[in-house]
């Protein structure tokens, strides 16, 4: 974290006062912004120095930037599930990148009918409500429809496996079926990100009067590596040693069951960086457009990303070092496969330039949002509202714990209470196996198992992980995809 141009939060608490917004907290827009595969290290505000992403570099310097925020699994699907209904996935219903129902030829296992997720509490409070982006919460005309799912607007990636690719045969308005023109997954005519960039950007104009929530889930830089050919893969050009990736090496699809054909990368390092750098353009686009509609001063924006760095389609989160200061990637349970960059910038309300260790995760956004627009979530959430941080007062709670399961790779869970940090391996064979302990304040690498060390707070974890979780039909331990 570039310190020397950012404040402590502690050192501008109250520094925002209740009075310090010119109107109230229910008339700001919401923007989320949800990067995809993005590690903690990626971005310029965070201690990346070999790609330049000077919007999200800005947003920083004019919000808040948060140091212990933790996304709600190290996998896609249940991360997002637990960012929509508010709930860890020992509680939300999605807690693996399941796929959906026999027969179905496209998307993932869908949220019930019956969730209660960030877009049903926005539109209780009155606001138009948008996604745009990767969806991957329940496949077309499923109960887990994103229209089906409190959003009056959706326009994307309804799939997870088509998300992989950027230049697809089609995407998703709502429930019509848009096809793409001249994409046959070997000719690349029309780019997807672009194509939801404007109906984003339209969104924001069309609701510019009113109050609206946009939900932007872009997949970028997620696998495929692969951006239009412009002035941004120039930049990166020749500035890096690379070594040519070919397609089907090694991949594998997110249940990790088959091949998956990224598309063969010559220049896997410029792509992977300029994807970096369009995900910043992209950002920098909505904020400009803010700032054309007079709205930026009554808008807050958040970015913040679903998972750790993945190393698939050739990408290289060592040589970027796109998991910071942490151990593990996408599909560990360690802090780099979970703990996220998490911004939070809106002028007269989140102080500018400061920092936050305080420990969070993506189910407290259910929480916050509600007490910002003045909604009780009409369903059960693990989450603590974060107003207080956000707007600098005192009083704010603090977590005893967060936890986190993933139902691949053997099975693994995690717990974080205060400072220790229980990890447990191969779940699905070993239930009550060995828990690894962590003290992350003398070890944030977690280097040093010290669970012989203290065996008082090992016992803990173990009761924190058995009462945690809640038995799902769909997504049991012992019966893995």
């Amino acid at each position: 974290m570039k310190k020397e141009l950012l404040l402590s939060a502690a050192a501008v608490a109250g520094a925002v006062s209740a009075g310090a917004q010119q109107r109230p907290l229910d008339e700001y827009n919401v923007i989320y912004i949800l990067a995809d595969d993005l590690g903690y290290g990626d971005l310029g505000c965070y201690g990346q120095a070999k790609i330049e992403t000077p919007n999200i570099d800005r947003l920083a310097r004019e919000g808040m930037s948060f140091t212990q925020h933790y996304a709600g699994c190290t996998v896609s699907a249940p991360s997002r599930s637990a960012l929509m209904t508010g709930q860890h996935t020992g509680h939300t219903p999605i807690r693996g990148n399941k796929g959906g129902t026999e027969g179905d030829a496209e998307g993932q296992y869908p949220l019930p009918k019956d969730t209660y997720t960030l877009g049903d509490l926005f539109r209780e409070a009155g606001y138009t409500t948008g996604c745009f982006g990767k969806w991957g919460l329940g496949y077309p005309g499923s109960e887990g429809d994103p229209t089906q799912q409190g959003f009056d607007e959706f326009f994307g990636y309804n799939c997870q496996a088509l998300a992989h690719k950027y230049y697809p045969t089609h995407l998703w308005h709502n429930r019509e079926r848009v096809e793409l023109e001249g994409n046959d997954l070997v000719h690349k005519v029309r780019y997807s990100h672009d194509l939801i960039q404007e109906r984003t950007l339209d969104f924001i104009r069309r609701n510019r009067g009113g109050r609206f929530f946009a939900f932007m889930a872009y997949t970028l830089p997620h696998a495929e590596l692969l951006v239009p050919e412009d002035s941004i893969v120039q930049h990166y050009r020749g500035r890096f040693p690379e070594k040519p990736y070919v397609s089907g090496v090694g991949d594998y699809t997110e249940q990790g069951k088959h091949r998956f054909g990224y598309c063969s990368q010559p220049e896997p390092h410029a792509q992977f960086a300029a994807m970096v750098t369009r995900l910043d353009m992209y950002v920098g686009q909505v904020m400009a457009l803010l700032d054309e509609l007079g709205i930026r001063d009554h808008t807050l924006v958040i970015f913040t990303s679903d998972n750790g760095p993945h190393c698939e389609g050739g990408a290289d989160p060592e040589f970027f070092g796109s998991s910071g200061p942490f151990r593990g990637i996408k599909r560990d349970m360690y802090e780099g496969g979970i703990r996220e960059p998490m911004i939070a910038c809106c002028p007269g309300v989140v102080a500018e330039g400061t920092v936050s260790d305080h420990v969070s995760a993506f189910w407290d956004m259910m929480p916050t949002f509600g007490e910002m627009v003045g909604v009780e979530p009409k369903a059960e959430t693990d989450g603590i509202s974060m107003l207080p941080t956000l707007l600098g007062r005192k009083g704010q709670k603090q977590h005893e714990y967060l936890y986190w399961e993933f139902h691949e790779a053997g099975g693994r869970v995690a717990v974080r209470m205060g400072d220790w940090k229980g990890v447990r391996l191969d779940v699905a064979a070993h239930p009550d196996g060995p828990i690894e302990l962590y003290d992350l304040k003398r070890d944030v690498h977690e280097d040093h198992d010290v669970a012989a060390e203290h065996p008082r707070i090992v016992r803990k974890i173990e009761r924190i992980m058995k009462s945690a979780h809640r038995p799902s039909a769909v997504f049991d331990f012992a019966q893995q995809d």
